[in-house]
C-alpha cells in the first residue's frame, strides 16, 4: 500500500521533495519534513513553533477548537472528578490507570521519599527572605543533583525512576519551604499520613504551635488544582524541559530549567497576572470601564485570564475549576471579600457579554484558579511555585518518554539569519 505523501516543488530550482505524512492516533496529519534542508538546501521558518511537531507523545492530547484535554486518552474532566492526584500521576508516568494494588505501592514509594535532605535546610538560609518563591525553586531544585547524585545518571533507567519519584515527592516540601521562608516561619516536615494535597496544604500552613486540621473541602480542591495542572502537551516550560533534557543533562537541572520558563507571565504567572488586574480594576464600579478598554483594539490593556493560547472554545479545565472555585468561597465564607466579589461580577458580564462569548474569550484556569488562591490566603507570589509542583509530574513523563525515544537528537533549532554577510576585516588604525 503506498504511503500518503505531499510535494514540495521547489519554483527556483525545479526539484520536487515528496515529505511521508504522519498519522497520530487523533489530531491532524504531520509532514516529516527531516529531509527538506538535505534535498533543496532550505528550512522552514516558524516562530513560536506554532506549526511544528518537534517530538512523538503518547501523554496528552488537545484538540483547542473542541476543548479537549486528554491525559493518555482519559477525559481530564473524568480524572478531575474521580481520581486523586496521585493517580493521575501514575497515569501519566506509566501509562495506565493504577489497580487498587499499584496505587498503594506508588503512594507508599512517593511518601517515603518526601523528606528533603536536611542540608538543604541551610541552602535556603542563603536566600534573602523576600526573594521569590520561583528564584528560590529554581536553585533549590536545580542544586538536588548535588545532593542526590545517586540518581542522576540519565542512561540507568533504575536512577531514572528514583529521580522520578524524588522530584514528585519533595517538590511539595521545596515549595512549601519556600513559602515558610518568605514568611519567617519555621520549616514544617511532611507528614506521611497525609494524602499528597494534605501534605502540602500542612507544609503551607501548620506551625509547630498548635495542630493543623486540614479541610476535606480545600484539600479536595487542591488536589483537583495539581490534576488540572499537571500536563498540558507541548507548552513553553515542557518544551524547555525536553530541550534541556536532550544534551544529556541531569533530571534536576532539567526540571530546574522548566522552572525557570514556567515563571514567565505569559505562562505560569497568568494567574498571578489576574489578581494584579483585578488590583488594577479595583471596584465593582469600575468593571465597565475597564470592559470598554479591553474592547479597544487601540488600547493595551486586555483581560488577563480569559481565553488561551491554544484553545478556541472554552477551557475544559475552567468548568472543573469554576465549580471547585465556587466551593471553595462558600467553605471559607468570603464571597464578600472586595477583590473576590470583583472577580466574581468580571466573571458573569464576561461570560454574557457577546463581544467576549462571540470572540470565545471565556474565563480559563488562570483566572479562577488565582481566585481560589486568593481566597485560601496564599499570596500572589506564590501562584506560579504552586503550577510548577503541579507540572513537575508531567515535565518528569515528557523527559522520560523523550530519552526513551529513538528518534531524539539533541534540540537545535534553525534561524533566519538578517545580519551582515562576511565583511572584509579592518585593522583598529583604518577604522573612521
Amino acid at each position: 500500500m503506498s504511503k500518503e505523501t505531499v510535494t514540495l516543488i521547489n519554483n527556483s530550482t525545479g526539484k520536487q521533495t515528496e515529505m511521508p505524512l504522519l498519522s497520530g492516533s487523533v489530531g491532524p496529519k504531520v509532514a516529516d519534513i527531516r529531509k527538506l534542508y538535505a534535498e533543496q538546501d532550505i528550512f522552514t521558518y516558524d516562530p513560536g513553533f506554532t506549526s511544528t511537531g518537534s517530538c512523538k507523545s503518547a501523554i496528552t492530547y488537545i484538540d483547542g477548537d473542541e476543548g479537549v484535554l486528554l491525559h493518555r486518552g482519559y477525559a481530564i474532566a473524568d480524572l478531575a472528578e474521580n481520581c486523586e492526584f496521585l493517580e493521575v500521576a501514575y497515569l501519566i508516568l506509566k501509562g495506565e490507570l493504577p489497580n487498587p494494588e499499584q496505587k498503594a505501592k506508588f503512594e507508599k514509594d512517593i511518601i517515603r521519599h518526601s523528606m528533603l535532605n536536611e542540608q538543604i535546610n541551610f541552602f535556603y538560609r542563603g536566600f534573602r527572605r523576600d526573594a521569590h518563591p520561583m528564584a528560590v525553586m529554581c536553585g533549590v531544585v536545580g542544586a538536588m543533583a548535588a545532593f542526590y547524585h545517586d540518581s542522576t545518571d540519565i542512561n540507568d533507567p533504575h536512577q531514572r525512576m528514583i529521580a522520578s519519584y524524588r522530584l514528585i515527592a519533595k517538590m511539595p516540601t521545596v515549595t512549601g519551604w519556600a513559602y515558610k521562608y518568605m514568611q519567617g516561619q519555621p520549616f514544617m516536615y511532611p507528614q506521611n499520613g497525609l494524602s499528597y494535597a494534605e501534605n502540602f496544604l500542612h507544609l503551607m500552613f501548620a506551625t509547630p504551635c498548635e495542630q493543623y486540621k486540614v479541610s476535606p473541602v480545600l484539600a479536595k480542591a487542591m488536589d483537583r488544582i495539581l490534576i488540572l495542572h499537571a500536563d498540558h502537551e507541548q507548552n513553553a516550560s515542557t518544551s524547555t524541559v525536553r530541550l534541556a533534557g536532550s544534551s544529556g543533562a541531569n533530571p534536576f537541572a532539567c526540571i530546574a530549567a522548566g522552572i525557570a520558563s514556567l515563571w514567565g507571565p505569559a505562562h505560569g504567572g497568568a494567574n498571578e497576572a489576574v489578581l494584579n488586574m483585578l488590583g488594577e480594576i479595583g471596584s465593582v464600579e469600575r468593571i465597565p470601564e475597564f470592559i470598554k478598554k479591553a474592547k479597544d483594539k487601540d488600547d493595551p490593556f486586555r483581560l488577563m485570564g480569559f481565553g488561551h493560547r491554544v484553545y478556541k472554545n472554552y477551557d475544559p479545565r475552567a468548568k472543573i475549576m469554576q465549580k471547585t472555585c465556587h466551593e471553595v468561597l462558600d467553605e471559607l465564607g468570603v464571597q464578600d471579600e472586595p477583590l473576590l466579589k470583583l472577580a466574581m461580577e468580571l466573571e458573569r458580564i464576561a461570560l454574557e457579554d457577546d463581544y467576549f462569548v462571540s470572540r470565545k474569550l471565556f474565563p480559563n484556569v488562570d483566572f479562577y484558579s488565582g481566585i481560589i488562591f486568593r481566597a485560601m490566603g496564599i499570596p500572589t507570589q506564590m501562584f506560579t511555585s504552586l503550577f510548577a509542583l503541579a507540572r513537575t509530574v508531567g515535565w518528569i513523563a515528557q523527559w522520560n518518554e523523550m530519552l526513551t525515544d529513538p528518534d531524539q537528537k539533541i534540540g537545535r533549532p534553525r534561524q533566519l539569519y538578517v545580519g551582515e554577510p562576511q565583511r572584509a576585516f579592518i585593522p583598529l588604525d583604518k577604522r573612521a
